[in-house]
């Protein structure tokens, strides 16, 4: 039966989202604040036109079945007149995003809506309004339970790969490792996965995910050396180097970064449990200082 899905974002989860809800039969409204008449997803198997509607007033949403949210952390705040909107209680929200505090991140609004936390692995790039790069597979993890079991059920039929999981802490976590090294380092040097190839890089991207691992059990995770060296391999052998991450994307827009929920969070915890992360702190240090402005060319 299809059901009306409300998409808040129009980067590149965001369209992947919408690419997947459409392809499971559903109805899609995508809400933004840059309109664009048509969104457009190329993918390794061709490029096609995603028939979604575009709201850019938040009164003219309309009622829907669930909420999707897929906006940076940071951004969060920015969504409050559509979720307030679209909230009546009933309706799920799920929150797609990256770190370990999906619903910590909505609490302030103080929202009714029940709260799906939910994590993405793709390679996707939002290159302009209504258009979306998707250069690898999509996979999905959400809570599990009653509401993370709809969710799964929702987007059957689409290439979206999507399971829930008992143990949602630990997998925040093995996400963040996605997120640690590969983010800033390319975020910092402007390259792409590319950068990880040179033998010093990769030797720091490996201390750097040594000390999200000690951090990370420390915070209750189980998460081993394996998962790193995981990472890594996934990073440097079989992602393509073309591929970027969503802060070195943020970074050429000249977008604010979030690095505050990533690298952050990783060094606020680490300061709780007294451990040591000179290379993480370093990088968070870097990451403070750089001043958002577009940069063209790259």
């Amino acid at each position: 039966m299809a059901q009306r899905i409300a998409v808040i974002g129009s980067g590149g989860i965001g369209g992947v989202i919408a690419e997947a809800a459409h392809a499971a039969g559903h109805e899609v409204t995508m809400c933004v604040r840059t309109p664009f008449e048509r969104l457009v997803l190329e993918t390794p198997d061709g490029t096609s036109e995603i028939p979604v509607r575009v709201a850019t007033d938040p009164g003219s949403a309309g009622e829907h079945d669930w909420i999707v949210l897929t906006t940076k952390v940071h951004d969060v705040p920015g969504t409050a007149p559509w979720l307030h909107e679209l909230d009546d209680g009933r309706t799920p929200l799920v929150v797609v995003q990256n770190g370990i505090a999906h619903r910590e991140s909505v609490a302030e609004l103080g929202l009714r809506a029940p709260v799906l936390p939910a994590l993405i692995y793709v390679g996707a790039e939002r290159t302009s309004p209504g258009r979306v790069v998707r250069r690898s597979p999509a996979t999905m993890q959400v809570e599990g339970g009653e509401l993370g079991s709809r969710f799964v059920a929702l987007l059957e039929g689409s290439e979206v790969k999507l399971r829930a999981t008992d143990d949602f802490h630990t997998a925040a976590w093995r996400k963040m490792l996605t997120n640690v090294a590969p983010n800033p380092i390319t975020a910092l040097t402007l390259r792409r996965l590319d950068v990880l190839a040179d033998d010093e890089v990769r030797e720091l991207a490996a201390g750097i995910l040594a000390e999200a691992v000690a951090v990370a059990q420390a915070e209750g995770a189980s998460l081993t050396q394996q998962d790193a060296d995981k990472v890594l391999i996934d990073y440097t052998d079989r992602m393509p180097p073309t591929n970027g991450t969503s802060m070195l994307y943020d970074r050429i827009a000249g977008l604010p970064l979030e690095h505050e929920h990533i690298t952050g969070t990783l060094v606020r915890a680490a300061d709780r449990h007294g451990i040591a992360v000179p290379l993480n702190r370093t990088l968070l240090t870097l990451l403070r200082a750089i001043r958002p402005a577009p940069i063209p060319g790259v």
